[in-house]
């Protein structure tokens, strides 16, 4: 087995290479890398395959080519248009000639160094005018007087015969230097990378050792397929994402065990709370309510805490489950806290919860931040005392201050606005009370995998009778007056509309209006109309009495920024128009949304787009026209994002991979989702000598990500 801990080599400053003096370091500092493990790690970019050279007649335009030659004739030329000096060379090789152009260049160098006869590789990217080959400033490989091409013996080396790596560059680091660093880096330490993965899990998946696939990586052989390079397909690289996948999902593994073998609260069910809640609500549950709702109650019935989380679109019913939930947990004498993300979401769930614990004789209370120091002081009290069987509120609930009588429930909402820490503190409330986590924002599975490996799964596949689907229509900005005729048609038939813009105020650096200059135009525009304005710069109090008398029928228009993104329900709004759609995100635009199709009315979406767009912002777009479905909007904007940006952010706990791609590499993580939970799960991980190095690399990478303190 290999050694348990990497060489201390390795996470020495990158001044240890050839060729990195200050300059050079801060430079490479910006492209996040600072140790000599970094360099290794981080990956060409892509290849250049220079292995054929071509004849310069079969050279095509727009792409980089190497081809080699004699000089026929050289000198300075003036251009046409701008009379500006340049640099030219004809070269040819038999079979046809091309035109070599340098716009900078020193002369008496220039003349000196491309004299007639000498013969060169050359490399770079061709351009085509009819019959015409010209490349402007072209790499440059002069082959000495009496060799021939196929044996040179070069003054530069290109790289001829190879696959060259190419990699990504900040500001200053030019290709050459950044080869040269990567080549002296895998000479003199990928030796020192060592393999943590269990070599029978190694052996089962045909993996490379690590030290060879780095090496493999930035070092292709000759006989390599290109197009696997590429694609990222190849072999190397493969065994490297492989490792990267295996020990985070080792780590949610880990994680899970933590939990799994935890004694919790074992709930049992009387249903003296739930049935009464059946017989009070206006409709029935869904089928996937009731299959979701049968796998909470597995879990909470079990000794050990309960670690689920309810995936379901906008409007699928998720409320409903999580008080079903909640009712169970009050049935068997425990308190139950919900968190979430913002006052206006977690007034809404408090006015749906009282309501109906309310008729079912139980007290809630909401706390938040703006609540005046005498009343926070008193709900503490009740909270602690055990008078309050349920607490709805946002990160306040999470204060040190905020103590427990018996908790043995905790509920997150939208989960991608808080982190693994956030959930561990709301656990910390209680005894290993039961954990339930929700989210609206649809997670392609390869990303619930990264984000919630630790996490029991459970999806709100079914949306309930009546819930309409939401016509979407994409125009841009001449036809607003189209757009404000249907809102006017809305209106007229009783019905309410949204207008959210990207920002509140005005902004020199933006062309994007804004939504309180915008909410001064629709009142203008609707003089007959009642028009609200809602933004997240507003106080708590003036949020809620807007939200109020929108809900209320007393505002018709409301006038909005991304603060009605989550939970705000209003049925009788069946129109939304979103300005400046290209700036949103596509589970931002899928969010907004879904604020209408609530209630009985026939519901649209109008996307107004500006004239200037880009070719990511047009694809949203025609995803939003195309389809209603959360989930393949999710898919669509994980493709056109990536997985970096699809959380929007860095508290959400995505793990900044150095070599996979969630997309590309979907395949693989499941299968090392598989080995690592595999072997997690074994009688021997926790405590066997084979394991210890896994382990010790497990809690070098995770320990801290993860809180894996007791891992081995």
């Amino acid at each position: 087995m290999a050694k348990t801990t990497p060489s201390s080599v390795l996470q020495q400053s990158v001044s240890l290479l050839h060729g990195v003096g200050p300059a050079v370091q801060s430079r490479l500092q910006k492209l996040g890398i600072e140790s000599i493990e970094d360099v290794l790690f981080q990956l060409p970019a892509r290849y250049e395959d220079r292995r054929v050279v071509k004849k310069i007649a079969e050279l095509r335009g727009g792409e980089r080519e190497i081809f080699s030659g004699e000089i026929l004739a050289a000198g300075e030329a003036t251009t046409r248009s701008s009379r500006r000096k340049l640099f030219e060379v004809i070269v040819s090789d038999g079979s046809s000639q091309i035109l070599l152009k340098w716009f900078q260049y020193k002369t008496v160098w220039m003349k000196k160094r491309f004299a007639v006869g000498r013969k060169a590789f050359f490399v770079a990217e061709v351009k085509r005018f009819g019959s015409q080959r010209e490349a402007h400033h072209p790499e440059v490989e002069f082959i000495k007087e009496n060799s021939v091409i196929e044996d040179a013996c070069l003054e530069n080396s290109l790289s001829i015969g190879t696959i060259l790596p190419v990699y990504p560059l900040t500001e200053g680091l030019h290709q050459k230097t950044a080869q040269k660093i990567w080549r002296d880096a895998v000479s003199r330490f990928a030796d020192d990378l060592q393999s943590h993965i269990p070599e029978e899990i190694q052996s089962k998946r045909g993996l490379m050792t690590t030290a060879a696939a780095v090496q493999a990586v930035h070092n292709p052989a000759a006989d390599s397929r290109i197009d696997l390079l590429q694609a990222g397909r190849n072999p190397a690289r493969l065994a490297l994402v492989y490792d990267e996948f295996f020990f985070l999902a080792l780590g949610m593994a880990m994680k899970r065990r933590g939990v799994v073998i935890a004694p919790g609260i074992p709930f049992k069910l009387d249903h003296q709370f739930t049935k009464p809640l059946a017989a009070l609500l206006p409709y029935k549950l869904t089928n996937a309510q009731r299959r979701v709702l049968g796998e909470i109650k597995r879990d909470v019935m079990s000794p050990h805490p309960m670690n689920r989380l309810i995936q379901g679109d906008v409007g699928s019913g998720k409320t409903i489950v999580a008080l079903m939930a909640a009712l169970i947990a009050i049935e068997n004498c425990c308190q139950v806290a919900i968190v979430a993300p913002t006052e206006i979401l977690a007034e809404q769930h408090f006015t749906e919860f009282n309501f109906y614990l309310g008729q079912l004789g139980l007290k809630a209370i909401l706390l938040s931040g703006s609540l005046p120091p005498a009343e926070k002081k008193t709900a503490y009290e009740r909270i602690a005392s055990g008078e309050i069987d349920l607490v709805v509120g946002t990160h306040a609930v999470l204060q040190q201050c905020v103590i427990f009588h018996r908790l043995g429930l905790g509920i997150v909402d939208e989960q991608h606005r808080f982190g693994v820490k956030q959930r561990a503190v709301l656990k910390q409330k209680g005894e290993n009370p039961h954990l339930l986590v929700m989210t609206a924002t649809p997670i392609p599975r390869t990303l619930a995998l990264t984000l919630y490996g630790d996490l029991s799964l459970s999806v709100i596949d079914e949306l309930p009778p009546g819930r309409q689907t939401v016509q979407t229509t994409t125009v841009t900005e001449n036809r607003r007056a189209d757009v404000y005729s249907a809102v006017r048609h809305e209106l007229m038939a009783g019905r309410q509309a949204y207008i959210v813009y990207p920002l509140v105020d005005e902004s020199e650096k933006s062309d994007l209006q804004a939504a309180t200059v915008g909410a001064q135009q629709l009142k203008t525009e609707f003089p007959d109309y009642r028009v609200g304005l809602l933004h997240g710069r507003m106080s708590a109090e003036q949020k809620d009495a807007e939200m109020k008398a929108f809900k209320a029928g007393l505002i018709q228009i409301l006038v909005s920024t991304t603060v009605i993104e989550v939970g705000i329900d209003v049925p009788n709004a069946t129109l939304i128009v979103i300005e400046h759609a290209e700036r949103f995100g596509l589970a931002q635009l899928h969010q907004l949304r879904g604020r209408v199709g609530r209630g009985e009315g026939k519901s649209r979406c109008f996307l107004i787009r500006s004239k200037q767009i880009s070719d990511d912002g047009l694809k949203r777009l025609q995803v939003m026209t195309e389809t209603n479905d959360g989930f393949r909007i999710a898919e669509a904007d994980l493709e056109i994002r990536g997985p970096g940006d699809f959380i929007g952010t860095r508290q959400a706990g995505l793990p900044e991979f150095r070599v996979a791609n969630l997309l590309r590499d979907a395949r693989i993580l499941d299968d090392a989702h598989e080995d690592a939970f595999e072997l997690a799960n074994s009688p021997g991980f926790l405590t066997a000598p084979e394991y210890e190095d896994v382990r010790q690399e497990l809690k070098r990478r995770w320990g801290g990500r993860l809180e894996l303190v007791n891992s081995g």
